[in-house]
């Protein structure tokens, strides 16, 4: 199973630990996102590492399908655009409140962003 990542919270007030693993995972930017594979321990322990500051969940083959047709990766990366009609929930606060964290519904929050 594949999780797509995608990072929410921008750049300003992160200390440099969390700056280092998002650096790491290639995620620099706001709104870039990648994917990683489930059995891949060490990205999925740098993801869970940063859970604060990103949107991650489970997709399925026909959402990586839409997603390289509409925005084509650049070297493994995904650049997206902020969400049409806004954050339905707070992209302030964790889930179950928020945005950030884990989700079930990740494809319909980036379906907005495509």
């Amino acid at each position: 199973m594949v999780y797509f990542v995608v990072r929410i919270k921008g750049q300003a007030g992160n200390n440099r630990k969390d700056n280092e693993t998002l650096k790491r995972l290639k995620i620099e930017k706001k709104f870039a996102s990648i994917f990683v594979e489930e059995d891949d321990s060490v990205r999925m322990g740098m993801v869970k590492a940063v859970a604060h500051m990103v949107a991650y969940g489970k997709v399925n083959e026909e959402f990586i399908k839409e997603l390289n047709e509409k925005r084509p990766a650049k070297n493994g990366v995904y650049f997206l655009h902020p969400a049409r009609g806004g954050f339905k929930k707070s992209s302030r606060l964790p889930t179950p409140k928020g945005i950030l964290g884990k989700h079930e519904d990740l494809v319909k929050l980036v379906g907005r962003m495509l």
